[in-house]
């Protein structure tokens, strides 16, 4: 099977891209690292997944509508926006887990490596295999730590060495030295950052090629919030990252591109604007991109 090729059926085996001279604006400037500030204007890494004209309805809610962005390979790409403008919804199309919602249906195309992820013989367990997801809430199973890393290569019929994939998945998580003489005690054992970077392992450990994280340190206090930070950058050099937040601050630190989303009248949420986050934070294209990044609403 060609690295780039979906399963069938089958079980799994703005707008904005100038590189004008940022402008400092009083408030906007949040958090923003001095690595930050050094990143190119310009995207130089190729899409691995776009969205082309996407709307995507609950029942006959729609929430988000005429979503078209991309997402380039092993770079971090933060979401962003108001409560309610549909950003996990948009995650979630992504590896398709808004299937498992009895009335969904989503309009438009999802691109994977230019192929689309909605289309009738493509297997939405292996969609989950190759775009996996960490949520809000650390969310550990009730079983060892080994236990936890090892479910999904197990429920993929991984044949390899499992001992090595699971130590390498959580040495690739940055909590091996912290759990590698306890990999026989429950994972509910550990603290919400240990909790969390063990479900980062679990969702390595299937090997997939995209990490989406759905606002991974809400739960977390300032010291695990930066250590799930920290092991984001080191992640995105074998990963491709996509993570919502409500923290701008974050957004500013942790991600290359930022994409705004707003509600419109109707409720559904919308692109305002997307850019390198340096642009997004600094200079923006749209008014209310600086208003919502300098907390004048929100």
């Amino acid at each position: 099977m060609h690295p780039t090729t979906l399963d069938v059926e089958t079980p799994p085996g703005s707008t904005r891209t100038s590189a004008d001279d940022p402008v400092d604006r009083p408030g906007v400037r949040v958090g923003m690292s001095a690595a930050a500030a050094q990143r190119p204007e310009a995207e130089s890494a190729p899409p691995i997944i776009s969205l082309r004209d996407v709307h995507f309805y609950y029942g006959a809610f729609r929430a988000v509508k005429d979503i078209s962005i991309t997402i380039p390979a092993n770079r971090i790409t933060a979401l962003i926006g108001p409560s309610g403008c549909g950003k996990s919804t948009l995650l979630r199309t992504m590896n398709r887990m808004n299937d498992l919602i009895p009335g969904t249906r989503l309009e438009g195309e999802i691109r994977y490596h230019d192929e689309n992820l909605y289309a009738p013989y493509v297997d939405p367990v292996e969609v989950r295999r190759r775009i996996g997801m960490v949520f809000q809430k650390p969310n550990p199973f009730p079983k060892s730590i080994y236990d936890n890393v090892a479910f999904g290569p197990r429920l993929t019929g991984f044949k390899g060495d499992l001992d090595g994939l699971v130590e390498e998945s959580l040495q690739r998580a940055a909590i091996w030295g912290e759990v590698k003489d306890k990999l026989k005690q429950s994972g509910l054992s550990l603290s919400g950052g240990q909790q969390q970077r063990l479900c980062i392992a679990r969702a390595i450990a299937t090997q997939p090629e995209v990490i989406l994280m759905d606002e991974p340190c809400s739960a977390l206090d300032p010291r695990a919030t930066l250590q799930i930070e920290e092991l984001m950058a080191e992640l995105k050099q074998a990963y491709t990252i996509v993570i919502v937040t409500h923290n701008m601050q974050q957004a500013a630190r942790a991600s290359d591109r930022t994409v705004f989303l707003n509600m419109a009248d109707d409720r559904a949420g919308y692109v305002v604007e997307q850019d390198e986050t340096i642009t997004i934070f600094t200079n923006p294209a749209n008014q209310m991109t600086e208003d919502y990044v300098s907390g004048r609403f929100g």
